[in-house]
């Protein structure tokens, strides 16, 4: 696809066979000699996102950015379902599976493709919190540096109650319907996820990979798979990564958050200060869930000063 119309996005995505059949566009921006900074996105976002870091790191630092299978620019295949994911799941080798581990499996793929062996930076955000430490926590020693942008890596803490408007996709199959047919979470995140209201170029970058109902599945799937308790799909594989998070407590980490997000709020982040106790935290009353749009003017050059002074190999 030709990326040229897309505002602040001058970058060539290349791509990968992830598995058979199914490819991943992803960037990797930057000098291959330079140190690496994985960065991975949530729902409904993609690698679009994460623009404005890319373009103030790319000069020194190697920049890694999937977009997950089913979003962005990656290939978008069916599961066999339909409002609903297929139960059990199917085996159609054209088929894909949109859940968690899928995720995480996907990126460990897409990282030894490009041999990324050795140190890392990671940077999540969204449900790519839950996708990049779930990676994480097999490679605990490659991971020496993060950035936490509005994200989760722990269950919803108990003073948090589930958001009704992602309980209408995750439960409704009424829900579940008007989000895939008329791409509600895309269109709804780009003009309620920020303060600053996006440019009608920007929403449209946001918005374009998921028109339609083939294209949207991904963003209701992620939904679906949110796990809440025992029993769900995914809770495993959470519960491991919450146990897991205090063990980076021991290496620089940077928390940037927007304190208007309704979904992942001051309980999110006092979630993520107790784990990291000694992360620099830039939190704004002033920004959004997408708060690199709120404030990427700012956070860019303080994420560029947080790893020009936390140099790996140190």
């Amino acid at each position: 696809m030709d990326t040229a119309h897309l505002p602040d996005y001058p970058f060539t995505p290349q791509r990968f066979e992830v598995r058979p059949g199914i490819s991943m566009s992803y960037l990797d921006e930057g000098p291959r000699d330079g140190e690496v900074v994985v960065m991975v996105h949530g729902n409904p976002s993609w690698s679009y996102y994460w623009r404005h870091l890319v373009l103030g790191l790319r000069d020194r630092y190697r920049c890694i950015v999937p977009d997950h299978v089913g979003m962005g620019l990656s290939d978008k295949p069916d599961d066999g379902g339909g409002i609903r994911p297929p139960s059990p799941p199917s085996r159609d080798p054209k088929h894909y599976d949109y859940t968690l581990q899928s995720r995480v499996d996907d990126l460990t793929a897409l990282l030894a493709h490009l041999g990324i062996t050795g140190d890392v930076t990671l940077a999540v955000h969204d449900w790519g919190g839950m996708i990049g430490f779930g990676w994480a926590m097999s490679h605990l020693p490659q991971v020496k540096r993060l950035v936490i942008l509005n994200t989760a890596a722990f269950p919803l803490p108990a003073a948090k109650p589930m958001p009704w408007r992602l309980s209408l996709g995750r439960d409704s199959t009424i829900g579940a319907w008007a989000i895939r047919k008329f791409n509600l979470f895309a269109r709804g995140a780009s003009r309620f996820g920020v303060t600053r209201a996006m440019p009608r170029d920007v929403r449209d970058a946001y918005d374009m990979p998921y028109h339609g109902w083939t294209n949207a599945i991904s963003t209701i799937r992620f939904m679906q798979d949110i796990p809440l308790q025992p029993g769900d799909r995914a809770w495993p594989l959470l519960e491991r990564v919450g146990a897991t998070l205090p063990q980076f407590a021991d290496r620089p980490a940077f928390i940037g958050w927007g304190l208007r997000d309704f979904v992942f709020d001051r309980h999110f982040l006092d979630g993520f200060r107790r784990a990291l106790p000694s992360a620099e935290v830039h939190a704004f009353d002033d920004a959004n869930h997408y708060v690199l749009e709120d404030k990427h003017e700012v956070l860019v050059p303080a994420i560029r000063r947080f790893l020009d002074s936390h140099p790996l190999g140190a």
